[in-house]
């Protein structure tokens, strides 16, 4: 906590004014004093986190290094600011002295091109729970010039635009010129052996340099803070072709520049080309290498010897794309340092861990053998000897059995499992949620954990609590702390003691009040936003996340085709008017994602069209979804939609958030739905459809969609509409993905669960027609939700994973 006064903070705020804009507060522009205003928390970050370091150096600490190809942050300038407690001084002396509010300078802000969906909004996460549990971290990821896309609609169709967020979002940034690193590509390389020990060459190499930039995240009312390490590809100033340019031949002399700089340009390059994935392989090599570089550097300069790197340092690989990290510490280690093999695996395999994000086999990165072996031929003679030498002692264990040893290995069939190297590299492996870690253990890890059981484990993801509680929902986090106090703030598990209130009316009345305010806050957003028109009295079912078919947005389409053709059989059908809101981004090469959300928009339209219909029911697709979307969205969801095919997800965060802010759960028991559901009570939250038994189960059987699409009759006449069309538009393309798709049809099991979602959903209708019994069931969510606060991830990852300690 910092004190600072509304004297002081207006003081703070002039003073960046003038000094870097030569302007007062009468002639300052509302960009000018947003700017200001943000050097000046970023000034507090510098000087807060300084004041740590000497704390951790002087106890000489264990820092935690997490490295993840995205951090989705959203805006800063709330969070920080709310984590330094300085809003109210801040606001005081925006209003009083600059015309403004705190509120309008959040808005300014535009949202962290660094991240796309929950494995980046997980990653933002930590970061704020490491602060705020004062433990030293650091991550690491790259300083996308351009974020994932903006999204936006046109008939219907997603189209992509860049999403240009520095103009805006670099005055976060503190440029560090003195973490700069050299990263190679392409070439060949020699092995000689000499009489003091092993020298490698690397000849005709690319060459590039990572230059560091940070960004500081504030933990709330601690000592700490996290330090964000964006690294930036750029071209080494002395390759300059001025020989070139002096000729008048400009882009040929900065093309070097360009195919530098063009690594660090766009998160997650479409890699459906071979260009495509060979940039992706250099976005993934310059993260590891700049970041391991630098670990590596720190720690030389503080402890001396390197044999002492697990002691100090825990290396963590959030999914597979920092996998290379294992290889180049391996590389740094014998080629730069001098260490036998053994010596540098026994210290890699000390200090790398790996979270697992996912069962499916085609997310599960491989990397063609000739792209590694042309882009990288170091780490890739690296990756050879550390397969040959585990593939022999899986040999001496199965002797003979060539099939298990081929799952196993990381090369296979001309590709590198990237999988597979972390969990042969790291000292633990852990899944998301409860299933999930299971599922690891006995499907796609299965061998693997036949030989190293203890190397599994699991950590359920968890939240920002205080962001997605606190900070978005005021009123609600007013209400708790006027019931129980303002425990829950630093300890979420303090929720749990606001079910008392389940019983209490006045306290009831004040939850479904609530809900309504930030329903109608959202309908003003909506409007003014993306000029989109809600009845905040009708129910708002929401589903907002990436679109994948596994997620299945499309069976909750054909299920609101069912609800529109059971209207217009019956206008005059009693029921509660309901709106289904969407927030979602495809994948730019995903064609059929976007077909999906061709279909919700052109559904929305057909009901648009029907005057009496359109009162009771409505669509709308929220375009360019973002985090802080999302900040108005949740606090308005009555009905949250996690509804997965069973055995999918790993674990979801967004159903977290929706829950913590009162929403009820309309779910399978995929992911960490089910520990919601047992934390919970089976009566405050609406299971339905296949487990993930019952999915293998049918697989193993034969899946006939086309059984439950003759046995129902709603759902013949769903298919009826894609194949007649809406607003103009058929789908015949859809329907016969769910009855005669190859390899399979309706993959991901939509038309066997959809008879079971209308039921589920028939029961929520009657369930919300008594608004007590809802608000106490809301209330239940609310108090349940405290173990997924990443505060309690955080921890148990520090204690099982990180033999981390908190810095005091």
């Amino acid at each position: 906590m910092i004190n600072l006064t509304e004297k002081e903070a207006a003081s703070l705020i002039k003073s960046k004014l003038s000094k870097y804009f030569g302007v007062g507060p009468q002639e300052a522009e509302k960009e000018q004093v947003y700017k200001a205003l943000v050097m000046c928390v970023r000034d507090m970050l510098l000087e807060k986190r300084n004041a740590f370091n000497k704390q951790y150096r002087d106890k000489n600490g264990k820092r935690v290094y997490y490295l993840c190809m995205e951090f989705l942050l959203g805006q800063s300038l709330k969070n920080n600011t709310y984590n330094l407690s300085v809003q109210d001084a801040f606001n005081a002396a925006l209003k009083k002295e600059f015309n403004c509010s705190l509120e309008e300078m959040y808005d300014l802000e535009p949202d962290a091109g660094l991240g796309n969906g929950g494995l980046g909004r997980l990653a933002a996460c930590f970061m704020d729970a490491l602060a705020s549990q004062n433990y030293p971290a650091v991550g690491y990821s790259i300083r996308y010039e351009y974020g994932l896309f903006k999204q936006k609609i046109v008939d219907g169709w997603q189209m992509e635009l860049p999403d240009i967020w520095l103009p805006g979002g670099e005055v976060w940034l503190t440029q560090r010129m003195d973490k700069t690193y050299r990263i190679k590509f392409d070439g060949f390389v020699k092995e000689n052996w000499t009489e003091n020990g092993l020298k490698v060459d690397h000849f005709d190499a690319k060459e590039v340099e990572a230059v560091a930039y940070d960004m500081m995240i504030s933990g709330k009312d601690s000592k700490a803070v996290s330090v964000l390490r964006l690294w930036k590809a750029q071209n080494i100033h002395h390759n300059f072709d001025m020989k070139t340019f002096s000729q008048g031949d400009y882009m040929r002399s900065i093309q070097e520049d360009n195919e530098a700089e063009l690594i660090s340009k766009v998160l997650y390059p479409s890699d459906n080309h071979f260009e495509g994935k060979s940039l992706r392989l250099k976005q993934q090599y310059l993260l590891v290498s700049a970041a391991l570089q630098d670990i590596v550097s720190d720690h030389k300069k503080r402890y001396g010897s390197l044999m002492t790197l697990p002691d100090k340092a825990a290396i963590h690989i959030n999914d597979t794309h920092p996998a290379l990290c294992i290889p180049e510490l391996m590389r740094i280690l014998i080629d730069e340092n001098g260490f036998t093999w053994d010596d540098a695996w026994s210290i890699v395999t000390r200090t790398v861990a790996y979270t697992n994000h996912t069962v499916m086999s085609e997310a599960l990165e491989k990397w063609s053998e000739d792209l590694i072996q042309r882009r990288l031929p170091r780490i890739y003679m690296i990756l050879k000897e550390i397969n040959q030498r585990f593939c022999g002692q899986m040999w001496d264990k199965f002797p003979g059995d060539w099939d298990k040893i081929d799952r196993m290995s990381i090369f296979s069939h001309n590709q590198i499992k990237m999988a597979n190297l972390c969990v042969v590299a790291s000292h633990t492996v852990n899944g998301v949620s409860a299933l999930h870690s299971e599922i690891i253990k006995n499907s796609i890890f299965k061998d693997f954990n036949d030989v190293y059981p203890e190397k599994f484990t699991n950590v359920t993801n968890g939240i920002a609590h205080r962001r997605w509680l606190c900070q978005s929902n005021p009123e609600l986090s007013s209400l708790i702390t006027d019931c129980i106090g303002d425990k829950f703030v630093l300890d979420a598990s303090e929720l749990i003691k606001f079910k008392k209130f389940e019983k209490d009316k006045t306290v009831l009345q004040k939850l479904n009040d609530i809900k309504q305010l930030k329903k109608r806050q959202f309908c003003e957003y909506a409007l003014k936003k993306r000029g989109v028109v809600i009845n905040p009295d009708s129910v708002f079912d929401v589903q907002a996340k990436r679109l994948h078919e596994y997620k299945r947005q499309l069976m909750n389409a054909l299920y609101i085709i069912s609800l529109y053709n059971d209207l217009k059989e019956n206008p005059n059908l009693e029921m509660t008017p309901k709106t289904f809101i969407f927030g979602a981004k495809a994948a730019p090469g995903y064609y059929f994602a976007k077909q999906i959300i061709k279909l919700i928009c052109c559904l929305s339209e057909e009901i648009k069209k029907d005057p009496v219909i359109s009162k009771k029911l409505n669509v709308v697709y929220m375009e360019d979804y973002c985090v802080s979307m999302a900040e108005k969205l949740m606090p308005a969801t009555e009905i949250s939609e996690q509804i997965s095919q069973a055995g999918k997800e790993a674990s979801g965060t967004g159903n977290m958030k929706f829950m913590i802010n009162g929403a009820l759960t309309i779910g399978t028991l995929d992911g960490a739905n089910v520990e919601m559901s047992e934390v919970v009570g089976k009566d405050n939250i609406f299971i339905f459809g296949l487990t993930a038994d019952e999915v293998e189960a049918k697989w193993k059987i034969g899946y006939n969609s086309s059984v439950y699409y003759t046995n129902n009759k709603k759902l013949e006449k769903v298919i009826d509409v894609l194949n007649k069309g809406l607003n103009g538009q058929t789908f015949t393309d859809i329907a016969n993905y769910l009855l005669t798709g190859s390899p399979v049809a309706d993959p991901c099991m939509c038309l066997a669960d959809f008879g079971s979602f209308c039921d589920i959903h028939a029961k929520v209708d009657e369930v919300y027609k008594d608004k007590m019994s809802w608000a106490k069931k809301s209330l239940n969510n609310i108090a349940a939700a405290g173990i997924f606060a990443s505060d309690r991830s955080i921890k148990e990852y520090a204690e099982k994973i990180w033999n981390l300690s908190k810095i005091y």
